[in-house]
Formats: structure tokens, C-alpha cells, sequence
């Protein structure tokens, strides 16, 4: 036989009596969803050169990058997220030519505002039949060649895995 829910709800209360709620927890704010500055015109008196190549890329994608001379320690902390991320931009739905330019001005931007550690978000292209997404190998390839950044590795799973990489910048 079915009891009621007014006999549920009460034997419930009856069981709750004298149990104290628990404080809520601290908690982390969460991080704003990642940016996409808007495009500088190309007259603008700061507009940020553009000297980035799609030339030898190949077709995988670079996992890590280290500047030449720089200890490997540099990007063991790198990985294991020393340097926290100060700011981040995403470049999925974007064209390889939009893409570099967007990364070209948020690179620029990052290095006036002295940041020194950033997450770039590129996708890990699905569609890409077996092979690495065409913007993935762009993005770690324009990295590599960018002069202000010391090295990069794929950001870990909650910050993106291999759709996105953590990028260390030069200090100012």
C-alpha cells in the first residue's frame, strides 16, 4: 500500500528535526568566457604588423614549444601551471587569415598590459578526418615564430587539452 505525500513530506520533517544546515562552501568565482577583442582598423596608428608565416607548418601540430637557450625547466612550470593564466581568447569559427590577426593584436595587447602567461583557445578541428585541425597547426605554428613568446604547451584538460595551449610571453 502507497502512502500519501502529505505522510511523505512528514515523515521527511520528522527525520530533518535538529539537523543543521552546513555553511556554504567558498567558492570560486567563475572565470568570465574568453574574449574576442574586436579587430583594429588597418589605418589605426597602433595597428599591429603583421610578419607571421603559414609557410613550413606541415600537418601535426607542435605539442610544446621552448625558445632556443631557455632551460626546459621554463616549460616543465609552464605545464604544470606556475605562471596562472592571466587572460585568454578563443579563435574557434575564425578563417586561418582572421585567426592570425586576431592572435597577432591579442599577442600585442598582452605584452603592453605585462601579462606574461595566456591561454589560447584554437579548437582541436573534429571535422579534420584523422588529422590535427588545420587551426590548430597554424596557431602553435604563428606561436613559435612570434618574437615576445618564450614558450608553449597544451593547456590540460579543464583549461582546454589539445584544443588549446598555454602560452608564456617575454616580460616587459
Amino acid at each position: 500500500m502507497k502512502e500519501k505525500p502529505e505522510q511523505d513530506a512528514d515523515l521527511f520533517r520528522q527525520a530533518l528535526e535538529g539537523v543543521t544546515p552546513l555553511a556554504p562552501p567558498d567558492r570560486i568565482a567563475p572565470v568570465a568566457k574568453p574574449r574576442k577583442p574586436a579587430a583594429r582598423k588597418l589605418n589605426a596608428p597602433e595597428a599591429v604588423p603583421d610578419n607571421l608565416s603559414d609557410h613550413g607548418a606541415g600537418d601535426t601540430a607542435l605539442t610544446e614549444y621552448l625558445r632556443p637557450g631557455l632551460n626546459r625547466m621554463t616549460l616543465r612550470k609552464l605545464r604544470h601551471g606556475e605562471w596562472r593564466v592571466q587572460d585568454e581568447i578563443d579563435l574557434h569559427g575564425l578563417n586561418s587569415d582572421a585567426a592570425r590577426k586576431l592572435l597577432m593584436e591579442f599577442l600585442h595587447d598582452a605584452t603592453q598590459r605585462g601579462l606574461r602567461s595566456v591561454n589560447v583557445i584554437h579548437g582541436k578541428g573534429w571535422r579534420s578526418e584523422g588529422r590535427d585541425g588545420i587551426l590548430k597547426v597554424l596557431t602553435r605554428h604563428w606561436l613559435a615564430q612570434h618574437p615576445q613568446v618564450l614558450a608553449f604547451c597544451e593547456a590540460p584538460p579543464q583549461a582546454g587539452g589539445g584544443g588549446a595551449v598555454w602560452v608564456l610571453l617575454k616580460s616587459s
